[in-house]
């Protein structure tokens, strides 16, 4: 018994000793990640339109950007430009640069914002967010509460994956400090990918440290979009559905969706009516409207899917041709004029 307890103690000393010394190969090397991270993060600021007539220089309002590509193209939160005039992206060497074209997608919450500039240092995004695992180190770098305060750095670690909060995608949860000016900068985890793309926080009296950052994957996803067509032209199923109660209040749930109102034209020639109830989307469970729009993702509107549902008690499998989400993204090219007011 003796030797047993020996034994197992010097595999907790190991696995102690093994711990520490990955929490101090990480703690090593979070500089580095800032220090490589830090030239593909810019500023942005420009007027609100919250300020109205009052002609206020000083009634700014700002956000960070990730660079996408060295030509110019800056991603960021679509909330950080959607009505923001005189829009100047700052990068981290002091040099400002005009916009000239925005494309902004609301329901994802992700932007495009386009500068002339060249050989720009471009950030390297993860392909995906879904190999992240929670509790692994991450940075969060932006422009926090000032805009004098461009490139600052937090580390906290994830602190959750697939989190449906008040959204359309699943985000990914994280402790690191994310504050007003924070929005649209990286979440960088140890290697230097861009994991996520930081959009919001809960913030309130007894709430800590709750941030939510944009998986790489829809970053990916919308990006695409917006550089192909300006747009994001995302399929829809062309129904109006309802969650289950389990699914709005956040239990475990394996509860279907109804059809509260058929609204495509497509979904009507496939025979779907209210009250039925939807199981699957070609073959794949989904309990939320969230878990739709992240099996639609792969799919334009004109192609088609098939649907595993429920009518009158009877079980049956529906082809339905896919419609255009009516839920558009928001495009405008920003003019020298526009800019400087």
């Amino acid at each position: 018994m003796a030797g047993s307890s020996s034994g197992m103690m010097y595999t907790d000393v190991v696995h102690a000793a093994s711990a520490k010394s990955q929490s101090t190969y990480e703690q090593n090397l979070v500089p580095k990640v800032i220090s490589r991270m830090s030239p593909s993060v810019v500023g942005i600021i420009g007027k609100s339109a919250e300020s109205g007539e009052v002609d206020d220089r000083y009634n700014l309002a700002h956000g960070t950007g990730v660079i996408w590509k060295s030509d110019g193209w800056i991603v960021t939160n679509a909330h950080v430009v959607d009505g923001l005039t005189g829009i100047t992206v700052v990068t981290s060497d002091g040099k400002s640069y005009k916009a000239k074209k925005v494309f902004s997608d609301p329901k994802s919450d992700i932007a495009l914002v386009k500068i002339n500039a060249k050989s720009l240092k471009p950030a390297q995004f993860a392909e995906t967010a879904q190999h992240a695992l929670v509790g692994e180190t991450v940075v969060a770098i932006g422009t926090p509460i000032s805009f004098s305060l461009r490139n600052s750095a937090s580390v906290g670690v994830v602190s959750g994956l697939n989190r449906s909060v008040d959204g359309s995608y699943r985000l990914i949860q994280t402790d690191t400090a994310i504050n007003p000016g924070n929005s649209g900068g990286p979440l960088v985890n140890m290697k230097g990918e861009v994991i996520g793309i930081n959009s919001k926080k809960f913030a309130a009296v007894g709430i800590e440290n709750m941030g939510f950052s944009i998986p790489a994957e829809t970053v990916h996803y919308v990006v695409d979009h917006l550089m192909k067509y300006g747009e994001v032209r995302r399929a829809a199923l062309g129904l109006e559905l309802e969650e289950s109660w389990s699914a709005i209040v956040g239990l475990p749930s394996d509860d279907p969706l109804t059809v509260t109102k058929v609204l495509s034209a497509q979904a009507q020639k496939a025979g779907i009516q209210e009250d039925d109830v939807l199981y699957a989307i070609n073959g794949k469970r989904i309990y939320s409207v969230v878990d739709i729009n992240e099996r639609l993702k792969p799919f334009k509107p004109g192609q088609q899917v098939q649907l595993l549902m429920q009518r009158d008690g009877d079980i049956v499998n529906v082809k339905l041709t896919l419609s255009q989400d009516g839920y558009g993204a928001a495009s405008s090219s920003v003019g020298e004029a526009e800019i400087d007011e």
